[in-house]
């Protein structure tokens, strides 16, 4: 059994159809990236399984527990955590107090400090703007809040939306690798990224979506690897 399962969704905003019965599942243990243009459906997806948009039909199941009982708010002590498109941080809070909503949660004192110092040794410049308002960060530190504030929560699977949307080269990498060492560590990651050159150099299967559907599911080795996938969303002709 999956750890995530989501099996013939379907979602609409309105009269539009967005998702039109997609099936996908991430194990335990892995990175699994969903790549498509604009409009593919793939913010759609994490909205669904983060409770923020419930499917009009289809399941989807953590455990193998159908979720659709649960509000959004709810699935994070489930096990479930998003770092939104956009960041989302809390503009007119200070660092310090991002971090402490990402664990509002939670009452294992000691645990919470203990993450407050985990968060700290994996983005340093967090520790050196803890008091600084969270909406005069660059886009890279609000990045790297977002990401702490949903790693606060202690989540088994981390949803990441579009992570290096905005952000410069080197930023870019930075946070990769830190998804990286994010898994590493023990949670599982679905990451939906337009970038999918780096998603997918960093990801174990991937997705492919359009317009709704999913066209293509494979390792990544064998993605990079696939024509229409070059073509498409690697640039390579």
């Amino acid at each position: 059994m999956a750890m995530l399962e989501v099996e013939n969704v379907h979602a609409f905003y309105g009269n539009i159809h967005a998702l039109k019965g997609i099936s996908i599942s991430v194990e335990e243990g892995e990175i699994v990236s969903l790549i498509g243009g604009n409009g593919a459906g793939k913010t759609t997806t994490l909205r669904g399984i983060s409770g923020l948009l419930p499917p009009r039909e289809g399941t989807i199941k953590f455990d193998g527990e159908d979720l659709s009982s649960y509000k959004a708010h709810e699935l994070v002590s489930k096990g479930i955590a998003m770092v939104p498109e956009g960041r989302g941080v809390f503009s007119k809070l200070s660092v310090l107090e991002n971090l402490e909503m990402g664990a509002y949660h939670r009452t294992d004192r000691d645990g919470i400090a203990e993450d407050f110092q985990k968060m700290y040794e994996l983005f340093p410049r967090l520790e050196e703007r803890r008091t600084q308002v969270a909406g005069t960060l660059s886009g890279g530190e609000q990045q790297m809040l977002a990401t702490a504030r949903a790693l606060m929560s202690r989540p088994r699977l981390l949803l990441m939306d579009e992570p290096s949307m905005g952000l410069a080269p080197v930023l870019v990498e930075m946070i990769f690798a830190t998804c990286q060492a994010i898994n590493l560590e023990g949670t599982t990651v679905l990451l939906v990224e337009q970038n999918a050159h780096m998603a997918l150099q960093i990801a174990h299967r991937g997705y492919v979506l359009q317009t709704g559907e999913i066209v293509l599911h494979d390792s990544a080795a064998n993605l990079q690897q696939n024509e229409m996938v070059q073509k498409a969303y690697l640039g390579i002709d």
